[in-house]
């Protein structure tokens, strides 16, 4: 497996862990609990993000794995 192939499995992971805890954010009752989901989801958004430029640089690095 190259070596994007893993950071972009490492983002549709990430992705997945974020749809959870937005689940649990709006399910959840308690605002302390509400709290740290919407934390955990700015956090997980941030890495996201840097996640994709990351991809993106790669890409740029190696066209030939643009779109894989």
């Amino acid at each position: 497996m190259s070596a994007i192939s893993k950071v972009k499995q490492t983002l549709a992971t990430l992705k997945g862990a974020e749809a959870t805890l937005r689940m649990y954010y709006v399910q959840e009752q308690n605002k302390e609990a509400k709290s740290i989901y919407s934390d955990a989801l700015e956090e997980i958004n941030k890495i996201n993000m840097e996640l994709d430029k990351r991809i993106g640089v790669m890409e740029f690095e190696e066209p030939q794995y643009k779109g894989n």
